[in-house]
């Protein structure tokens, strides 16, 4: 499988800029290219109290919409952030997009304190097949919770896909922590990080990576805006998992329903 890291910028509360960012990344994609991937909420940025109401649009709104027919016409997959609005309740979403359309929607559960006020916690997990792999989804401060990588992993995950909005001084503490949950968990992970300022006085830290199923770091991006080219050797995620597989070997599941729906999406609800 074929992945581009679009590391970027962004500008909050400017959605107009962020998606011609992304039009642009995703047409200017490879011919053989699977999946490309950006950060946390990159669609709008970060929003406020004061302008998520504005911000904030709806998973059939026009700048998801927009994406789609990218998608589409490129015949690639896209994992991109946004913030939603799903009936005045607001979600720091990230979504996997084929050119089919909108295969897997996932709500960020774990609300770093600046989400807190402005954004709902999901209540599930859940996972998707595309191209074979099963693949799910995390945001930013997720990765930072072992259960998070875990329930993915409980649902099959094969490839941790996670868009992310890190800050300095974190950016070694996601570092660690990506290769930590893709080794648990014997899985691919892909991890696309911001770059730049933002409001107030935050400076993303950029290192967006890709490790194997082993915990090895096989990319790793600096500090700028760049786009990482990578082919994944899936064949390492059945080697990772011949000697013994730590999923069959624990002896703790993690609570909570899991559903399993016709067209290949397992969730796993948080109780």
């Amino acid at each position: 499988m074929k992945v581009e890291l679009v590391q970027l910028t962004g500008r909050d509360g400017d959605t107009a800029h962020n998606l011609a960012a992304a039009l642009e990344a995703i047409a200017a994609c490879a011919a053989d290219t699977d999946l490309v991937v950006f950060p946390e909420t990159h669609l709008m940025g970060f929003p406020t109290a004061e302008n998520i109401a504005t911000v904030a649009e709806p998973l059939d709104g026009p700048t998801v919409q927009a994406v789609q027919r990218a998608a589409r016409e490129r015949d690639v997959a896209v994992a991109i952030g946004i913030a939603e609005n799903d009936a005045d309740t607001y979600y720091n979403t990230t979504l996997l997009i084929t050119p089919e359309g909108i295969a897997l929607t996932y709500r960020k559960t774990h609300l770093w304190a600046s989400d807190r006020g402005i954004f709902t916690p999901g209540d599930r997990y859940a996972t998707c097949l595309y191209k074979g792999v099963r693949v799910g989804l995390l945001i930013c401060f997720d990765i930072e919770f072992p259960e998070s990588a875990r329930a993915l992993g409980q649902l099959g995950a094969e490839l941790i896909i996670v868009t992310n909005g890190n800050m300095d001084p974190y950016g070694p503490t996601h570092r660690t922590a990506i290769m930590g949950r893709a080794m648990e968990n014997q899985a691919f992970a892909v991890m696309v990080n911001r770059v730049g300022e933002g409001d107030g006085d935050l400076v993303f830290a950029g290192g967006s990576a890709v490790v194997d199923p082993f915990g090895r770091l096989l990319l790793e991006a600096g500090r700028e805006e760049c786009r990482q080219i990578i082919e994944l050797d899936l064949g390492q995620i059945a080697a990772a998992r011949s000697d013994y597989r730590y999923l069959d070997d624990r002896r703790m599941v993690l609570p909570g329903e899991m559903r399993e729906h016709a067209d290949g999406r397992r969730e796993l609800l948080i109780p």
